[in-house]
């Protein structure tokens, strides 16, 4: 099985191109800083990984649409190894994520700075146990659920 799932954030805006025939389908490329988890990073060591990801058609157009630098997303995806040979004829080997599902890691308003809250706060009328009261005179058949 082959399947990577990654959370980080985008290092620049996408790179979107439109293929070339009958149904142009959109390439979207974008690259992912994913920090890395263990000990604490001594002054040069590198903290993250940046991995490159490729996503094509519907997924191609929501990127083009929603990603911009900095957002922090969620991928899903296989692994796709390659190589090729450069102009100096050096073998450059390369590795990206081809994404079949990817999302919002953040709310709009975390990813925009905005001061909303993280959490949600308890209900007024609770009695402690997780329920909500029900105010007396409230009839039965007047509930959601039977």
């Amino acid at each position: 099985m082959n399947r990577a799932i990654l959370m980080g954030r985008l290092v620049r805006d996408p790179e979107v191109r439109y293929s070339q025939g009958e149904t142009p389908i959109a390439i979207a490329r974008y690259t992912l800083a994913v920090d890395r988890r263990g000990r604490k990073s001594q002054d040069s060591e590198q903290t993250a990984d940046f991995i490159n990801c490729i996503a094509f058609g519907k997924g191609g157009e929501f990127t083009e649409k929603y990603f911009r630098q900095g957002m922090r997303v969620l991928v899903s995806g296989r692994i796709q190894t390659g190589s090729y040979t450069n102009k100096e004829g050096v073998k450059v080997y390369t590795t990206e994520i081809i994404v079949e599902e990817q999302e919002f890691a953040d709310s709009k308003n975390a990813s925009s700075g905005g001061s909303q809250p993280t959490s949600r706060p308890a209900p007024t009328n609770s009695i402690g146990d997780g329920f909500m009261n029900i105010p007396d005179g409230v009839e039965d058949e007047g509930l959601p659920f039977n």
